[in-house]
């Protein structure tokens, strides 16, 4: 809670309120305000994905805010970028595990009070300001396509309130090929300082100007929340609004009176499940105070339809784990992903920093990867059967195919006779499926064009029988062709023609004697 500044200590206060808005059914913002550690995380990814990567992101920060000496600012620092990547290894492992998350992810911009410094972590577009002596300061920078396209000259600060991309991301945590390493700055620390860390819900439709005057003529904090995401509602914000605010304060005299403890409170998805979350800091949290009714115009719409006053919503208190050991209530705590390690001396803790939580992230990580192993082994053997189950039922086919073809008879031509094949006059991936078995003394050139056509695509039969009964009958029409063409006075199929030589005239009257004799 103390931090020097100087020979005097500074005390952080904070608060911090969410609303679901007018038009999402759901709220994805997460938000943190405790007595160390402040922090805001924008959930995206759908009804299922963006309330668990915020409420993840959450969990795996809160264990800067447990009640231990931290007074080495680079340690913190370092705390801080580790925490947030173990925050982006724990999402992208959910998303495995449960496809219907896949596509989730967070921004994250978060504060913590360390010795006379502040020490920020940041990823994404939601945003810390700092008023520092009645000036306002933007200490993010928003990683989004509109930034990028303002800080390359190509659009100002007012078209970008407007520009059609104005939601897109560059870089968050989740499970996209993006890098989710955060930006982390340290400042030094100044009594009186004020933060507003808030969602685009809240930045996307206010200006600097009127954020400045809130929180410059506002002094308490829970007020000066309620304002600030009442007027973003009002301003037509389509989205989750959340506001983190945390005063610095200095003590001049810190024994002459004893400051009051804060409850640290969590707004919005996170709020869903305290019990992780106590038992991360190992002290009681708080659900965050809801937006005023007469400031919600989601209660307003409610009021109208029920004609009623709705009952105020009561603040949850959910104790660490121990004391409810104590009540009989002890369960296991579950922090969304980040290994959760009970020390020797009973505390509980998920710091991604300690050597026992990371030697259970180390071994989660090697479980997962030999279970990712396994499931590829899985998925190859099963490809295998497949391969080879569809290659034996392609044998199969094509076997029965060969066996089918080699039960049918044809005729066809060869050498310029007529010859019978026992198959079907086709191939089958460049095998044939038809052999001869017989060749005949019919001469394919005594037979008509429509004779030689048929033959060329293949005369089908059942049996050996009835080819050779085909044979038999295409003789018999080339004989009573010759007979026709004789009694017209015409030379017969196999005689010689004019000019030919007596060698040929040799071997058609040897061929008509074949058929004559009924040779086949």
């Amino acid at each position: 809670m103390t931090a020097s500044s100087g020979s005097q200590p500074l005390f952080l206060y904070s608060t911090t309120v969410s609303d679901v808005g007018t038009v999402r059914s759901n709220n994805q913002d997460s938000s943190f305000a405790g007595e160390r550690l402040v922090a805001i995380c924008d959930g995206m990814g759908g009804h299922a994905g963006g309330d668990t990567a915020s409420t993840i992101a959450i969990r795996s920060l809160a264990h800067i805010e447990r009640d231990d000496d931290q007074s080495d600012v680079a340690a913190v620092a370092r705390m801080m970028e580790t925490s947030v990547m173990a925050a982006h290894d724990a999402i992208v492992g959910k998303a495995r595990r449960e496809r219907k998350l896949a596509g989730m992810g967070t921004t994250v911009t978060a504060v913590a009070l360390v010795g006379a410094h502040w020490v920020l972590a940041h990823i994404g577009d939601s945003r810390a300001y700092l008023l520092r002596d009645g000036v306002l300061s933007r200490i993010t920078q928003d990683h989004s396509y509109v930034q990028h396209l303002i800080d390359t000259g190509r659009i100002t600060e007012s078209e970008a309130k407007s520009h059609p991309q104005r939601n897109v991301v560059m870089r968050v945590l989740g499970d996209f090929d993006i890098d989710p390493h955060p930006d982390v700055s340290i400042r030094r620390a100044h009594p009186a300082d004020r933060w507003l860390l808030c969602s685009d819900g809240l930045s996307g439709v206010l200006e600097d100007g009127t954020i400045a005057e809130v929180m410059t003529s506002v002094s308490d904090q829970g007020e000066c929340a309620q304002r600030l995401v009442s007027m973003a509602l009002k301003a037509g914000s389509t989205d989750n609004v959340t506001a983190v605010i945390a005063d610095a304060t200095l003590a001049l005299d810190a024994d002459a009176f004893d400051l009051p403890h804060q409850t640290p409170l969590v707004g919005g998805a996170a709020s869903a499940s305290l019990e992780p979350i106590a038992d991360i800091v190992n002290e009681p949290v708080a659900t965050a105070p809801a937006l005023r009714a007469e400031d919600s115009p989601a209660t307003r719409a409610a009021q109208l339809i029920q004609d009623s006053q709705p009952e105020p919503e009561v603040a949850r208190v959910a104790q660490p784990a121990a004391d409810r050991e104590a009540d009989g209530e002890r369960d296991t705590p579950d922090t969304g992903e980040i290994p959760v390690v009970q020390k020797s001396d009973g505390r509980i803790t998920d710091d991604p920093n300690d050597p026992e939580v990371a030697k259970a992230i180390h071994h989660e990580q090697a479980e997962e990867r030999r279970n990712d192993r396994r499931r590829r082994l899985r998925r190859r053997i099963v490809a295998i059967v497949a391969v080879v189950v569809a290659l034996a039922a392609l044998a199969g086919a094509a076997f029965g195919a060969y066996r089918w073809s080699q039960s049918r008879y044809y005729l066809g031509e060869a050498d310029g006779r007529v010859v019978i094949y026992q198959g079907v006059p086709t191939n089958l991936f460049g095998l044939e499926l038809s052999h001869e078995v017989e060749r005949t003394s019919i001469r394919t050139a005594n037979l008509p064009d429509a004779w030689r056509q048929e033959l060329e695509h293949g005369i089908m039969r059942d049996t050996l029988d009835q080819a050779r009964d085909h044979a038999q009958v295409i003789r018999k029409e080339i004989a009573n062709l010759n007979k026709e063409k004789a009694a017209d006075g015409e030379k017969p199929d196999g005689q010689p023609k004019d000019g030919q030589s007596k060698d040929a005239q040799s071997d058609d009257a040897q061929s008509g004697h074949a058929e004559d004799g009924g040779e086949r």
